[in-house]
């Protein structure tokens, strides 16, 4: 287990920071490639994150922005994170980006390798989709998974898409963004043990990358 913690004050002194890290890394994938892939997930946590990453200059127009997991509902819900997406982050500069919803979109199966994922983490210990409970997590966290699947839980609240652990692990950075003295707690236990099943931010957290960890209170 690897992990670079990066602590902040507050949400905005991690946001801004995050936005130019991310940004820089998306600058490096595009120095030797024509096409750079972010996958962000949604919630309420990265929404500064979103509104500064979305002010950076670089070359949008050969970014692909995807999400990490999706609820199975249509994009006029508020539990949409494309929803979420597209109002805070495809924006700005940033709005010459090609965004890949994943609900009801195939061709999300088939997206390129993600240069930066960023990833949350619940209360319970799911990133991603990966919710204890989950109706296909131990195949999400396998090996052999298709690189984007369904998912139910009983903490999940709608039936999900998600990519899969080995998706996300190809990845060329691997960042968790989290907040609040529960989270902390949280990450703590996580680091603790080994049962996936369990908490499935451990299939992250003990793969063997080095996965940076973005905090604050």
């Amino acid at each position: 287990m690897t992990l670079l913690r990066n602590n902040f004050a507050n949400a905005d002194q991690l946001a801004t920071r995050l936005a130019r890290n991310v940004a820089a890394s998306l600058r490096q994938a595009l120095s030797g490639n024509e096409h750079a892939t972010l996958a962000v997930s949604g919630g309420t946590t990265p929404q500064i994150f979103f509104e500064h990453l979305s002010r950076q200059k670089l070359d949008w127009a050969k970014v692909t922005i995807t999400l990490v997991d999706e609820r199975q509902v249509d994009e006029t819900s508020q539990r949409s994170n494309a929803r979420l997406v597209k109002a805070m982050l495809v924006q700005n500069e940033s709005a010459l980006a090609k965004f890949v919803p994943l609900y009801q979109n195939p061709a999300a199966a088939e997206v390129r390798d993600f240069d930066v994922v960023i990833l949350g983490m619940g209360n319970d210990g799911h990133t991603a989709s990966f919710f204890p409970g989950g109706d296909t997590l131990a195949l999400a966290l396998s090996d052999f998974a298709p690189p984007l699947l369904a998912i139910s839980a009983p903490g999940s609240g709608e039936p999900r898409l998600t990519f899969s652990r080995t998706k996300i692990l190809q990845a060329n950075e691997i960042i968790l963004h989290i907040q609040g003295s529960d989270k902390a707690a949280t990450l703590d236990k996580a680091c603790a043990g080994n049962d996936a099943m369990e908490m499935p931010i451990r299939a992250v957290l003990n793969s063997g990358r080095v996965i940076e960890i973005y905090w604050c209170p």
